[in-house]
């Protein structure tokens, strides 16, 4: 088995990647950051006060209809602040969220360890939380996060009446709305022409991240009321989130960020295309088929071991890198692959990306 680093090496020798975006050669991002802040004459900021971090503040405030916004260093952060700040205004510390949501799954209980904070995991696994999920819930909320698309589960979304009936029934018992936006550009063009302050009027607070879809360095925002951000902010200075310059984040995610949005719904396109073609393969599942968002999964009938091991198999003689994600699948002895459709794939054909799945099922397939 390769290690961690053998497995990136591998990774960077392949001249074909299918998710997401094309890798770059060492400081690339750095230099067009640095190019671009002199051509717009834009200064450091200085503990997150300064004319480049407050205009792009305001920007994205606007962006998603909301009264105010605070630059973050990174998604754990924000969401953590946003539903302590509910808590602490209900007089209650039980929250409510998907089973796979992100503080759920990848943030070491954090909200529990860092804040005592309590939380209710709700409805089932395999979509998305629905407004009989809350109904059924007996305990007192002070706040339910949501997840637009939910990552875990193929970037899926509810229907927008079906989002429309969580907000009525969440304001009727008095439960905040908490948006995890990570991949809320994404999501927009599910809801079209729903405008994403369309989307955002259903939460009373948003994060939304700047690394993922917008491909910043790094980066996070959260939006909500002038009150409830400024509440935030003394929060981020408690948390060690005020960094002396965050410039190059910020930078970074401002010089991208309409480039980006205007490149979602090609990607959506591609990844409805890709889904019709890639199920052509006998033994493939596509999920959800159709793809909701430029997000979605495959299912493959062999186990992760085998998957992975087919995968380094065909990157070096075939230069292609086909999975970066791989976990098991809610059936025994199935795995999971992540395809997120970027830039790369905007570039590449049926006739290229097809036939590599197809050897690599049945790699997998050989291994297992």
């Amino acid at each position: 088995m390769l290690s961690p680093r053998e497995l990136e090496a591998l990774r960077r020798r392949c001249a074909l990647h299918v998710s997401g975006h094309a890798p770059e050669i060492p400081g690339a991002e750095l230099a067009r950051t640095a190019d671009w802040c002199r051509e717009h004459g834009w200064y450091a900021d200085r503990y997150g006060d300064g004319e480049l971090i407050e205009s792009f503040e305001t920007k994205v405030a606007a962006l998603l209809g909301k009264p105010a916004a605070a630059f973050m260093v990174s998604g754990t952060m924000a969401q953590l602040i946003a539903l302590r700040i509910w808590c602490e205004r209900a007089g209650d510390r039980r929250v409510a969220m998907h089973p796979t949501a992100h503080l759920e799954l990848h943030e070491e209980r954090a909200y529990a360890r860092l804040h005592r904070l309590d939380a209710t995991l709700l409805g089932p696994r395999d979509r998305p939380t629905l407004a009989r999920d809350l109904a059924a819930c007996p305990e007192r909320l002070a706040a339910l996060l949501i997840e637009l698309p939910a990552r875990e589960i193929g970037g899926r979304l509810p229907a927008w009446d079906e989002l429309e009936a969580l907000t009525a029934l969440a304001r009727e018992r008095g439960v905040k709305l908490h948006l995890d936006g990570a991949r809320l550009w994404e999501a927009r063009e599910f809801y079209a022409p729903k405008t994403l302050a369309d989307i955002c009027a259903h939460f009373d607070s948003i994060y939304v991240s700047f690394y993922k879809g917008i491909g910043a360095l790094a980066g996070a925002m959260l939006l909500g009321s002038q009150d409830f951000i400024a509440e935030a902010r003394i929060w981020g200075s408690r948390q060690g989130g005020t960094l002396v310059q965050m410039h190059p984040f910020v930078a970074s995610a401002a010089m991208r960020i309409d480039a980006q949005l205007a490149k979602m719904p090609a990607y959506r396109a591609r990844a409805l295309a890709l889904g019709q073609a890639l199920s052509a393969i006998d033994g493939l599942v596509i999920d959800p088929q159709p793809p909701q968002v430029n997000l979605f999964h495959l299912h493959l009938p062999a186990p992760v071991a085998a998957v992975a091991k087919a995968r380094d198999h065909l990157a070096a003689p075939e230069g292609a890198w086909l999975a970066q994600r791989i976990g098991d699948a809610q059936v025994p002895g199935w795995s999971t692959i992540e395809l997120y459709v970027g830039d790369n794939l905007l570039a590449l054909d049926d006739a290229t990306v097809v036939p590599l799945y197809a050897r690599l099922l049945a790699r997998a397939r050989a291994a297992a």
